[in-house]
């Protein structure tokens, strides 16, 4: 009886068997996903418009809601209550959600690959996402109608429609920083844009002040809700605190969003009314990974309120039409590089500390104050003096916090910040000069000054998040058996050509054995490349049998895990396909 019982039995725990075994194959054979759903049209249901035009009081809109941010609020959110709330709550960690099979982010409408993924000529950054059309400053007298005050914000302004060209918004600098805030953001939207976000046409502009025309009957309304004429004695006080070269008058130029404004994005959630937006914004490795680039120019400001969402409309000729999609900007980068504020003391803590920090009030409770922090020993740099405390002394990036707490900024792991390190590694120091030099300042020890301390932060940014994981990248087949890659460690200076010890294992089969140990030839640029030998054979078994399945893992040395590679061996006729790529943060062998 026991025995006709196992006997018939040994047919369901063979298959139990199989069901329970580990499938060695990680990653199907396909490509990647470089190109996210996100960015495919929608349509949306129609509303009445509350602001409908008298010449079309049917006019409706067929477009998401418009957000309205309040900056009281989402300080008070991210300062008091959501550090109260995670408290108290048990949040799961995790990695990010919009991560491709090579461990790279997909163009999206949040994130475009641009000097991430090819090379980027200096001419390319400079015209980043202006094109051809900016402002002329030697445009004639009354040229650029201003019809619109600027109602709020650090920076005075207006706006200016111009003939063949669009709407720009002009801003000028404070008095006590001349041409900080305007370089700053013409400088750091070639930086957003370069490295894959979008961000408007910002431009340094000389301006004669016989070139604007004032619209009669402005009013401008402030944070406070108190209204007041924009007229031209408001247009010449504007005009009277800017920056001068000569007889000209120095502003900032940003030419206005394409398509309606809906308003900020925020850094969590989703918006409900796009049906594009599926991924929780805090778990987007761009949104995470953005810390970095905020970290590197200090952009300290980088709250939902400086960032806004537009509709494009496949209408071109009416952007309240549907279908369309949502693209996210980051917009106002006029703090980075040393925003100095009323009161020294908060000044030399931007970047090391929240405006309200909890951690370091209570340790400072605790200790008396007596550890010197960073801000203790914050100085002005005579060289940057328009630059108020921006410096990379004391410069650690892990460490680094804007204003107050960013929902997707805490997410960021590991992965998230070696993604965003080996897209900033790309910037060389001819490209970092080119967008500086945007910047048009005046002494060219300025324009010294602020490169020379870019160059010292991205390296500290490169020594931390360079090795921790594998800074191997650009991974590919360079021949049918060949797999190369470029150890950006290597390329960025933060590990020395001695230091690095190259090793490769490759895996194979259905129990991913050691096959074989392909020698890595290293070259002076950082390229690395390695020969793989053959596991299967022309024909036979289906393409993505489990026999075909190969895993590489090139080790260099400093790291402690590997770059690990996952591929296909189609035979030696068509070769290898790459499928995957994975950076362990340790050397076991793959299983």
């Amino acid at each position: 009886m026991l025995k006709a019982l196992l006997t018939g039995s040994l047919p369901l725990l063979a298959l139990l068997s199989a069901g329970c075994s580990a499938d060695v194959r990680r990653f199907p054979l396909r490509d990647p996903i470089w190109r996210d759903a996100d960015l495919n049209p929608v349509s949306l249901p129609c509303r009445p418009d509350p602001e409908a035009p008298r010449d079309d009081p049917q006019h409706r809109l067929c477009t998401p809601e418009e957000y309205e941010s309040s900056f009281a609020w989402d300080a008070a959110d991210n300062l008091v209550f959501r550090p109260v709330t995670r408290f108290f709550a048990v949040e799961p960690g995790g990695e990010a959600n919009n991560v491709n099979s090579v461990d790279e982010v997909p163009d999206s409408s949040w994130f475009t690959n641009r000097i991430g993924k090819k090379p980027m000529s200096a001419e390319e950054l400079v015209r980043g996402p202006c094109g051809d059309k900016t402002l002329d400053d030697d445009a004639p007298d009354g040229s650029w109608v201003i019809d619109m005050g600027k109602p709020n914000g650090a920076n005075p302004g207006f706006r200016v429609k111009v003939e063949g060209v669009g709407k720009f918004m002009l801003k000028a600098d404070p008095s006590d920083q001349p041409e900080r805030a305007t370089g700053a953001t013409a400088i750091a939207a070639r930086f957003y844009h370069a490295a894959g976000y979008w961000a408007p046409c910002d431009s340094v502009v000389y301006l004669k002040p016989s070139v604007l025309k004032l619209s009669p009957g402005l009013t401008v309304t402030d944070n406070s809700g108190v209204s007041r004429p924009f007229d031209q004695a408001a247009l010449d006080g504007v005009l009277a605190k800017a920056a001068k070269r000569g007889d000209r008058v120095r502003m900032v130029a940003s030419r206005w969003l394409p398509g309606r404004a809906l308003g900020p994005f925020r850094y969590e959630g989703t918006r409900k009314d796009d049906p594009n937006d599926v991924i929780p914004h805090e778990d987007r490795r761009d949104l995470r990974g953005g810390r970095l680039l905020a970290a590197w120019l200090n952009h300290f400001d980088s709250r939902e309120q400086n960032s806004m969402d537009v509709w494009l409309a496949e209408d071109e000729e009416d952007k309240d039409a549907s279908p369309g999609h949502v693209r996210h900007y980051y917009i106002d980068l006029g703090d980075c590089f040393g925003s100095e504020w009323e009161w020294e003391e908060i000044s030399k803590r931007l970047g090391h500390a929240y405006y309200f920090d909890p951690g370091y009030v209570l340790l400072d409770f605790i200790t008396l104050g007596i550890p010197e922090r960073p801000w203790d020993r914050a100085r002005h740099d005579p060289q940057g003096d328009i630059f108020g405390f921006f410096s990379d002394r004391d410069f650690r990036p892990e460490r680094w916090r804007g204003g107050y707490p960013n929902p997707a900024f805490g997410r960021m792991t590991e992965l998230d910040g070696a993604w965003a390190a080996r897209t900033l590694a790309r910037f060389t120091p001819e490209l970092i000069e080119a967008a500086v030099r945007t910047g048009d300042f005046t002494a060219p020890r300025h324009t010294a000054f602020l490169v020379d301390k870019l160059l010292r932060r991205k390296h500290a940014i490169m020594a931390r998040y360079l090795t921790r994981l594998s800074p191997v990248t650009d991974v590919a087949l360079a021949s049918p058996a060949e797999l190369c890659g470029v150890d950006l460690a290597r390329r960025a200076g933060v590990a020395r050509p001695q230091d690095l010890r190259y090793a490769a294992a490759m895996y194979a089969g259905e129990s991913l054995s050691l096959r074989a140990q392909p020698a890595v030839r290293p070259s002076p640029d950082g390229r690395v490349c390695l020969s793989l030998p053959h596991i299967a054979a022309d024909g036979g078994a289906p393409d993505d049998a489990p026999s075909r399945y190969a895993i590489v893992d090139v080790l260099n040395g400093q790291a402690p895990g590997p770059l690990r590679a996952h591929l296909y061996d189609l035979g030696p006729r068509r070769g290898y396909k790459l499928v995957g790529v994975e950076r362990p943060d340790e050397a076991d062998p793959p299983g």
